[in-house]
């Protein structure tokens, strides 16, 4: 379903540069913050699957920020210090950090680690699991969809589409952000496909296509409750 988005979130411009040069080379959509506070909105408003976070920054500092990040996401972090001592370590994996770096650390190493990472993520979301929402179930090991028991015949797009949103349920995204995130293999240019598909996927779910909402100006979210 396209590149990972990788968050990397440091206050030093040089080392924001290098890590970003490095992730892009390895081809994983990446963004940058450089304080916990913006790091935090872009958590919220793009569909982050992993962030690589710094410890020691002016403010809210790396722990607070990966205590935050838990409070709402089960997304993989990786945490980076200039300080190597246990104490460190231990409180950030306590915290919620995924893995441990000490700076001046090996891009290649760095890199090694955000792809275990995110296959240690991905395995945990697909094995067993079942998204629920009122009468609505996506069956994630079976690609399978039902409302209220009943199996619903979807395409590949459709069902791309639809368990992309719903594992982002309450967040909101652009007609843009979809089709870079679904359509990545196809000649599509249009972004009227993305109405289209949202349009059809409504009438199959019948009843639970109400949990697809319109955000005007924006574009989509997932309004269910799991």
């Amino acid at each position: 379903m396209g590149a990972k988005t990788v968050l990397v979130v440091d206050d030093e411009p040089e080392l924001l540069e290098l890590v970003v040069t490095y992730l892009r080379k390895e081809s994983y959509r990446a963004l940058t913050a450089d304080n916990g506070a913006d790091a935090l909105k872009r958590i919220e408003q793009d569909a982050v699957d992993l962030v690589i976070l710094d410890v020691m920054m002016e403010g809210m500092d790396g722990f607070h920020v990966c205590e935050r990040i838990r409070q709402r996401h089960s997304l993989p972090v990786i945490m980076l210090t200039a300080r190597g001592n246990e104490a460190d370590k231990v409180r950030g994996l306590k915290t919620g950090a995924d893995d441990y770096m000490v700076k001046p650390f090996s891009p290649k190493e760095l890199m090694a680690r955000v792809e275990a990472a995110l296959r240690r993520a991905n395995m945990d979301k697909i094995r067993g699991r079942r998204l629920v929402f009122g009468e609505l179930e996506l069956d994630q090991d079976g690609r399978a969809v039902t409302v209220a028991g009943s199996l619903i015949s979807l395409t590949r797009r459709e069902y791309e589409l639809l368990l992309f949103l719903a594992e982002n349920a309450g967040r909101a995204f652009s007609r843009e952000h979809l089709f870079e995130r679904v359509w990545t293999d196809t000649a599509a240019s249009s972004l009227r496909t993305v109405d289209t598909h949202i349009k059809t996927l409504r009438l199959k779910l019948n009843g639970a296509g109400r949990f697809i909402e319109t955000v005007w100006g924006v574009g989509y979210k997932f309004g269910g409750s799991e």
